[in-house]
């Protein structure tokens, strides 16, 4: 598949902000302010980026992607099924008995996930594995890792960081999705990470700050070339981007919206 234009992905990250809001709607429960902030970042891996064909989820070439915030499902189910590794029709099947679909990602069920993922902070470390399975196979596949800030809470994040660092792993990128918030507030006031930067990069990586809304600067970001150590992206995004009652409401990091609310939200996103 060609990389879509950008003009196209901007009215595709509607359309997944829709699904999201519609999914986490029917279902009655899940995560709609995480999955909002989120949505630009992986676009732009599966759109732009990574090299995957949904026709061979399990390619050993492909490159691969580990959503550590594993409660961001929903975006990463709505990308899933528009970049056809399923049918779009299973989005509204999400949390439902039986369901491929589950609160979070789980690769023995759904095509597409390459690590079920849920208990946070692990992300890294399934990745660093991943990253020296490339090295070691000679495949040469890229490994990519989705984390939320609030998780970095947690200290296998850094012991990972520290072997991500001394194995050299340049096939690794780490994107932080830097919103600010997690379930019990203010990232700040529950436990404070000081200069976020330096810390990443004291522990070895070649690290770069973007807005994580702008397909522009994720891109770039992405495309940038390190060597002899992984690399670090920090988007800084807005928990609940897109809907305006949500953006930027802690309160909204695990609660679903009612039907009320869902026609609400969706009057404000475009169609695709």
């Amino acid at each position: 598949m060609e990389p879509i234009e950008q003009e196209d992905l901007v009215k595709l990250n509607q359309a997944i902000r829709r699904d999201i809001v519609q999914m986490i709607g029917i279902a009655k429960s899940g995560h709609p302010g995480g999955s909002l902030s989120c949505v630009e970042i992986l676009s732009v891996l599966y759109f732009r980026i990574m090299n995957i064909d949904p026709k061979n989820p399990k390619g050993e070439a492909r490159d691969r992607f580990i959503l550590s915030k594993g409660h961001a499902a929903p975006a990463l189910y709505s990308v899933l099924a528009h970049r056809g590794f399923f049918p779009m029709e299973e989005l509204l099947t999400l949390r439902k008995f039986g369901s491929r679909l589950q609160g979070h990602p789980d690769m023995k069920k759904t095509p597409g996930i390459d690590a079920s993922t849920g208990s946070l902070g692990q992300g890294l470390s399934i990745s660093v594995g991943l990253a020296l399975g490339s090295r070691l196979s000679g495949k040469g596949y890229q490994v990519y890792t989705l984390v939320g800030d609030g998780e970095i809470q947690e200290g296998q994040f850094w012991e990972a960081s520290m072997a991500a660092a001394h194995y050299k792993l340049s096939k690794l990128t780490l994107v932080l999705d830097y919103n600010g918030l997690q379930i019990d507030g203010k990232n700040e006031e529950v436990m404070s990470f000081g200069n976020i930067r330096n810390k990443l990069e004291s522990f070895g990586f070649e690290v770069f700050e973007v807005d994580g809304h702008s397909l522009e600067q994720l891109e770039a970001a992405f495309k940038s070339t390190v060597k002899d150590r992984p690399k670090c992206i920090i988007a800084h995004t807005h928990k609940g981007q897109g809907v305006s009652f949500m953006k930027d409401q802690v309160g909204w990091h695990g609660k679903a919206p009612n039907d009320e609310e869902v026609a609400r939200a969706l009057s404000e996103l475009e169609g695709f």
